[in-house]
């Protein structure tokens, strides 16, 4: 049985269906928010882009925790 995906990174599959786009545009975009908050992301991402909570939040915390190791 293959490894599941667990973390914010299990949302990833359901944010591209969803939206229509790479989620890896979605990283880029999150890691170009420098100054920023992670709620204060998460709630840029909401507002302009129409991602729910859910979707926001996991891309914000998945670039949050690749960039503090």
């Amino acid at each position: 049985m293959p490894d599941q995906i667990k973390g914010p990174a299990s949302y990833f599959a359901s944010i591209e269906k969803t939206t229509g786009q790479p989620i890896a545009q979605w990283l880029a975009l999150v890691e170009g928010m420098t100054g920023l908050k992670h709620m204060e992301k998460v709630a840029r991402l909401k507002a302009d882009h129409g991602l729910g909570h859910g979707h926001a939040n996991a891309i914000v915390a998945h670039v949050g925790a690749r960039t503090k190791t």
